[in-house]
């Protein structure tokens, strides 16, 4: 089981269920795939540019906007536990839906498939995959791929 909150912190964007359930189901997927069988909670903040420049700024030292940024609570697998629902805290990830849609247009594929795509990004960084070297990069975009085509969100 996956707990996943979801806080709409920006007024641009209507945030449906359906979009929702599509983080929800981009989360669990990286799960499956990568085969977390631990129960895990992950918080996803939905916000807009000015928002996530900030939070740029002020966490990683990069002054301008970004797509998504990662929050990971563990290190090298270990997680600490919500003893209350016994959940694996994952960490946070932060959204930027205008940069989304941005990029959806840039690449030519719907905007469903580029938050698909920054959650899994997301959450593989939760789970302790980075992309400092082209090697790990790689590796992240492949598993990626993976993650991705099993929920149908090729590109298009």
């Amino acid at each position: 089981m996956i707990s996943v909150s979801i806080y709409n912190r920006q007024r641009k964007y209507s945030v449906t269920e359906p979009l929702k359930k599509l983080i929800r189901d981009c989360c669990e997927a990286a799960l499956e795939c990568e085969s977390f069988s631990d129960d895990a909670s992950v918080d996803v903040s939905l916000v807009g540019k000015a928002k996530i420049r900030e939070y740029n700024r002020d966490f990683r030292g990069v002054d301008r906007v970004t797509d998504v940024l990662s929050f990971p609570l563990g290190q090298n697998g270990v997680y600490e536990t919500d003893y209350d629902s016994g959940c694996r805290l994952l960490g946070d990830i932060v959204i930027c839906l205008e940069r989304a849609e941005e990029q959806s247009k840039e690449y030519g594929h719907s905007f469903e498939r580029e938050v698909g795509f920054l959650t899994v990004h997301s959450m593989l960084h939760l789970l302790g995959y980075d992309h400092i070297d082209e090697s790990e990069g790689d590796v992240m975009r492949a598993h990626e791929k993976i993650i991705l085509q099993k929920i149908g969100l090729t590109r298009e």
